[in-house]
Order: structure tokens, then sequence, then C-alpha cells
């Protein structure tokens, strides 16, 4: 069975992904990446993306938390993080306690961009990121980090497939961040950092995280030569003799050092040793007080695994304690234990500093100075705001809704053909007031010649075409519709009933009744409209809706149907008016 299993996975599934992945192409990454690899049905993802392997959910090893909770704590972080700098500096114990809690899910991104200090950082490095990501990286990186994408995290399916959305964004960081500290390059143990930021939050924003942890949680840690993680793993040993001396003295019998066992938990942040729900909390608090979370987990483990005579006497060489620190037992790394013996171990951020002066004082004794000078390490997110101070909008959430640049409207015709522009804005209100009142008022001007026009016998069959009037057109209005919203005219009453003959228009003595005509005259020209129609004739703007009942010829255009007084304001569409 052990030969079957790496690194807690099961042989069958590696195989499953690396069968399945094959089968397409590297290069694609639409859609999900575990529908490119075939896993939407055969294969199920847990709460947190997981298809399989060793940090895949289960109830054992999660805690979880209700859903009333759960919400309850939302609205809290989002007053926290809205008024973000007044809680760091008079509020920073109740911080502290909410992120021991754990964050709420929808908020970690967010939350942890926050706690690292990576939201300032972006905001006072603007456009950084998009000039590193469109340079060509140093080519001794960019293989190496090629080479080391499909080993993030295998079983995410963020990360299954090969060329996906996942492992792009995870190289662009990587390079990004080789262009941004050529000095460091770089290094192995930065890829597990990237990948679980990314699965936060965007490229951008995972990117400034890593900066932040790179420079400020974990300084000197990715650096040639490794020395800051061999300097902490001397610090680990000492706080292990305070905390558990059996463990203690049986790693000194069997010269098993530190950085033999400890690497991988430092370096990638305990991001590939414990369950997932586990590491989420790890970093939570990680990310709020610093390195003394990194050293308090070591050291619990290292007690639960070596703490006891019965458990040393199952590992009596260096081979058997190295094999029991490889695979630690499953029922210490649940998130309800791990999280409890995390908080209840008294191991503080001055602790550290002690044992890091001292340390460093050996280390230069027996090794010289450190070949790479690091930053200072900084404990927490308290301390990295106070070392750079920040204006307040730097911390403010910025809207992903934009408001219109014009805010002019732009009335549209009623009557405009499928293949007319549309308006680039539109008040729906205001097009469908000002299309009413086009069509039951036409201008004064219009009404005016049309009253003076003389009475017409009625005949049975509507002509072919629209007969101009014998007396000469008014100059044409340009914008009609713009002087009826401005001017309505005043409320009359209700016009007398239409004939059926579209050019027919009743005599009325009376100059306070609006007649209101069927059409307008063919060479009266519209500037709405800019397409010409000769068959069949064109219907203008000034064009009243007919009435329920008024009979339409087949071979005639036909005018849109509606009620004469209906109160609505629905505008007519051009598929409406041209058939």
């Amino acid at each position: 069975m052990m030969a079957q299993q790496e690194n807690g996975r099961l042989f069958e599934d590696t195989l499953s992904v690396m069968t399945l992945g094959s089968q397409f192409d590297e290069e694609s990454s639409f859609g999900s990446d575990s529908e490119i690899n075939g896993f939407t049905s055969s294969r199920q993802t847990d709460k947190y993306g997981f298809i399989g392997g060793a940090q895949q959910y289960s109830s054992e090893s999660a805690q979880e938390v209700p859903l009333e909770v759960l919400r309850h704590r939302e609205a809290k972080w989002l007053d926290m993080l809205n008024h973000w700098d007044k809680w760091i500096s008079k509020r920073f114990k109740k911080v502290r306690l909410r992120c021991q809690k754990g964050i709420p899910p929808s908020l970690r991104g967010r939350a942890w961009l926050y706690l690292s200090g990576g939201k300032v950082k972006r905001e006072q490095n603007s456009g950084k990121f998009e000039e590193l990501d469109s340079m060509d990286g140093d080519p001794k990186w960019v293989d190496v980090i090629e080479r080391d994408l499909h080993r993030q995290f295998p079983f995410h399916e963020m990360f299954v497939s090969r060329g996906g959305h996942g492992q792009q964004d995870l190289f662009r960081v990587l390079k990004a961040y080789t262009l941004y500290r050529p000095d460091e390059g770089y290094c192995q143990a930065q890829a597990p950092i990237a990948a679980v930021l990314l699965m936060h939050m965007p490229a951008e924003d995972a990117f400034w995280g890593l900066v932040q942890i790179c420079e400020k949680y974990l300084p000197g840690y990715y650096s040639a030569g490794l020395e800051a993680i061999q300097l902490d793993g001397e610090i680990l040993n000492a706080l292990l003799k305070r905390v558990c001396p059996p463990a203690y003295r049986h790693l000194e019998k069997h010269k098993i050092e530190p950085i033999l066992y400890m690497t991988e938990w430092f370096m990638c942040a305990f991001s590939r040793t414990l369950p997932w729900s586990s590491v989420l909390r790890v970093w939570d608090m990680f990310l709020c007080d610093g390195v003394k979370i990194m050293f308090r987990v070591g050291l619990v483990l290292l007690k639960c695994m070596l703490g006891s005579r019965e458990k040393l006497k199952a590992c009596p060489g260096q081979y058997e304690t190295m094999e029991l620190l490889r695979a630690l037992e499953p029922r210490y790394l649940q998130e309800g234990f791990l999280i409890h013996q995390v908080l209840e171990l008294p191991i503080s951020a001055r602790d550290v500093e002690r044992e890091h002066r001292m340390q460093l004082k050996r280390w230069r004794k027996t090794h010289g100075e450190l070949s790479y000078k690091a930053p200072p390490r900084m404990h927490g997110t308290r301390a990295i705001m106070s070392a750079e101070p920040h204006p307040r909008q730097d911390l403010r959430q910025k809207s992903t809704i934009r408001k219109a640049s014009n805010p002019t409207l732009d009335i549209p015709n009623p009557y405009a053909l499928p293949t007319d522009p549309k308006p680039a804005s539109l008040n729906n209100q205001t097009q469908e007031t000002t299309s009413n009142n086009q069509s039951n008022h036409p201008p004064p001007s219009l009404q005016q010649s049309l009253l003076t026009t003389p009475e017409k016998t009625p005949s049975s069959d509507p002509p072919a075409s629209v007969v101009p009037p014998p007396h000469p057109p008014q100059p044409p209005q340009t914008q009609p519709s713009e002087n009826l919203s401005r001017t309505p005219p005043p409320p009359q009453p209700s016009p007398k009933p239409k004939p059926a003959h579209p050019t027919e228009i009743p005599h009325s003595s009376n100059p306070a009744v609006t007649v209101q005509p069927l059409s307008l005259p063919k060479d009266s020209s519209n500037t709405n409209n800019s397409a010409q129609l000769t068959d069949p004739p064109l219907t203008t703007d000034s064009t009243p809706l007919l009435p329920d009942d008024t009979p339409v010829n087949g071979n005639s255009v036909a005018a849109p149907r509606v009620p004469v007084l209906r109160i609505s304001c629905e505008s007519v569409g051009s598929e409406d008016t041209y058939l």
C-alpha cells in the first residue's frame, strides 16, 4: 500500500489525471479546467475545488460553521474592511480575534490582501504588474518555472489542466516576481505560495501578496543559500527545547537537523502539509500575526508526534523518526484540534525575536556574516502598516460599477430601421413620452398647413402612393420631437373619428380642434430617418398610430395598431412599423 502512495495521493488518481490530461491540447484554456479533463461526469469537486488527493475535504478534518454565524461574521468583516485603518490602529485585538476564529470564505481574498499590506502596495505601484507582465522574463527562470507549473496542487480544478487558466496565471505571477526582484530570482517554494493566493484573488493581487510575504513575512527565505530558513530552523530547535524537552533530546540524540523536516513546512507555509481547512485557518492567523504562527504550528506537530515515550519507542533511529515526521497522523492535523493547540502555545513574537538575536550571534561565530542581507522581518499586519505610512484612499475598495461618462440623453427615432445605429445612452421614460407626444401632436407649422388643405372627396380604394397637397409645402422641421418635448400643446378635446382614406383630412371650422393627419407629403423631409424607401411608401415620424378598428389594405403600408386613448407609453419598434 505504501508503494502505491506518493505524498498521500493514490497512484491511480495520478495516472487518471495524466491520462485524461493528455487527451487535450496543453495550450487550451477554455472553460473550466476540470471540464477540459473530463472530471465533470466522473468526479465531484469539494467546496475548496479539490478533485482528489490528500487535501480533499472531509468532515473529519474540517470544522463546520453554521450558516447564521457565517453571515454574522461576514457583516462584521465588511464593516472592518471598510474602516481598516481605524480597526488596525485602535482595535487590533478584535481583528486578531476574528482572524483566529476564521475569515469568512467569501471575504478571505480581500482580507488577505488587506492583512498582508498588498492593497496599499498595489495602489502605490499602479500599473507595475502590467508592465512586468508584458516583459519577457529571464530565459533561465522561465524554463524552471514552466517545469514546476504542473506540480502545484495537481488535484485542484484550477491547476489540473496543463496550459489552463490557473497555470497561466501562476506563470505570470512567478515570472513577474523574477523581474521585480532579479537579485532573488525564482525559488520552487514560491510556487505553492502563489498558487494559494491565486485560489482567492486575481493575478495582480496575488503578485503583490507574494511580494509582501517574501519581503515582510519571510524575508530571505527564497534567496540563494537558504540561510534565513536555516537560521529559523535553529530558532525552532531552541523553542522546542523549552516547549517539549523529550522531543528535543530525541532529535539531538539522532542528529536530526531542523532543516531536514521543517523546510517544506515553513517555506510553503504548511500549504502542502495540512488538510486544506487547516491550511486556510493557519494562513488567516499567519497573515495577521506573522511568523510566530509558523513556529507555533511546527512546535505543535513536533510535540504531538514526539512528545511521549511510547511514540519515541516506535522510532528508535534516524530513519524511523524522519518517516514519522513525513507521515503525520491525521488526528493531529484536524482543524479544531490543531487551531486550539496553536492558540494555547505560549510563544510570542518577542520570544521569536529574542531567539533570533541569539542564533544570529552563533551563526556569525560559526559561519560568518550572512551572504544575503534580508530586510527586517515584520511580525504581522500591524507592524507592516506602522512601518509604511499610507494615505487612507489606498485602503478604499474601488467600485466595479462605472457611471456613464456622457449623461446627455440621445432620443432615438421610434420608427428607425433595423439597420440604423442605436444611440449610446437611452432613457426609456423620456423616449416613450416623446414618441407618444410626437405621434399625437404634430408641430404647429404642420398643423396650420394641413388645416388649410381643401377637403377631398373620399374614395373607396386608397391610392398606391401618397398624394401631395396642392399648395407648396412648408419648410421641413429639423427636430420636431425636440420642439414638442419642450413646448407641448394645450390639452385638446377628443379628436373626431378618422376616415379610412390615408390622405383624407376632415374639415374643421374650429381652430381649437387639433386635426391629426394620417401621413405627410412625400417631399417633406425628416432628419431622423436616413433610409429612403420607394416601395412600399415611406412612413414618417409624424404618422400617427391608427386605432384598432381602422381597416388596412393589404397592398399598402400598415401603421402600428394601438388603442386611441390608451395611457400606455410603449415605444413602437421598427419591426412594428415596416412589414
